[in-house]
């Protein structure tokens, strides 16, 4: 009982900040311009602050494990393909298909991950956390234009371009390109600039749970299809129990494997979403498979710690 109260106090605080975000939003308090331009503030500058920030403050050495990213990589790509096959299987609008896949397997790591590991193992862990974001965020990019490619009926060599080049100008790859000589080096920031970054990274967490609370419908929960059910339950259950069981096996303990947990277990990026919409797909699909992960995640997530916690793994 005292390790699941721990676990409900340390999730709390992130999910109470979507559903302030929520409150706010049906208040009238913030709108849907807000969120989008709070979505671009968090992603073109916050976010990159605070990877910049954690990254260029240790020493990479200590934090890069190539093991670990080729695990996660392994796993993704696997989890990826194991949802092409229940779309083949069960998804029987060609339109839905490519959704189906992306909702199943593209985390919302970024922000609602990155809160979890800074409140549940400490802000020692976002530096290694912000790591495995920057090599994992392309792989969730190409993967999910592959799927919606695959199933759409636009010029597939535009839009692979187009990602390749957003890819490339990905502020969060740009952060860490640019935090690695800090790291490598250990040069030491002006402290009156060190400190305005931190000041920028620190919006990063707040802002971005408040937008995704912002996002959601409950409206939109109750015409969920069985298909946004379906694919909820393999992003919040079946990939996180595979994965974090395929990482126990391989021996990761401690912060590591509560790391790699979160990877898997976190709910689907709202990107997804948004990524359906640019392409012509099911985008109400997405956004229903987006609002049910998050929302069922709540207890996923708390009781995949739980159970880690009362075996000593975490």
């Amino acid at each position: 009982m005292q390790n699941l109260l721990l676990i409900l106090n340390m999730v709390a605080p992130v999910f109470l900040m979507v559903a302030i975000g929520y409150l706010l939003k049906r208040l009238g308090i913030i709108n849907d311009n807000f969120i989008s331009v709070s979505s671009k503030v968090v992603f073109s500058v916050a976010l990159p602050a605070l990877i910049f920030s954690e990254i260029s403050s240790v020493s990479i050495d200590q934090l890069f494990d190539i093991n670990q990213i080729i695990f996660v990589y392994i796993i993704t790509i696997l989890t990826f393909f194991i949802s092409w096959f229940f779309a083949f299987i069960f998804v029987k609008n060609r339109a839905d298909k490519g959704v189906f896949i992306q909702g199943s397997f593209r985390a919302n790591y970024a922000i609602v991950g990155l809160a979890l590991i800074a409140n549940i193992l400490g802000e020692t862990s976002l530096a290694k956390a912000s790591l495995i974001l920057s090599v994992i965020v392309p792989l969730y990019n190409v993967l999910a234009v592959i799927a919606l490619v695959m199933y759409s009926n636009r010029e597939k060599q535009v839009l692979i371009s187009h990602t390749v080049s957003e890819i490339i100008k990905n502020p969060l790859i740009i952060a860490i390109i640019a935090a690695v000589p800090f790291s490598l080096f250990h040069i030491k920031i002006y402290p009156g600039i060190a400190d305005t970054i931190e000041h920028i990274a620190d919006l990063t967490l707040p802002l971005a749970l408040i937008g995704i609370g912002g996002f959601l419908s409950f409206t939109d929960m109750k015409k969920a299809s069985m298909l946004a059910f379906l694919s909820s339950a393999l992003k919040i259950i079946l990939f996180p129990v595979l994965g974090t069981f395929a990482a126990y096996l391989v021996g990761y303990r401690n912060q590591d494997i509560g790391i790699l947990f979160i990877v898997f277990a976190s709910p689907s990026a709202i990107a997804s979403f948004i990524m359906a919409e640019a392409m012509g797909a099911n985008s109400r699909l997405a956004g229903n498979i987006v609002l049910l992960t998050t929302i069922g995640s709540v207890i996923t997530i708390s009781l995949g710690l739980f159970i880690l916690k009362e075996n000593g793994l975490i």
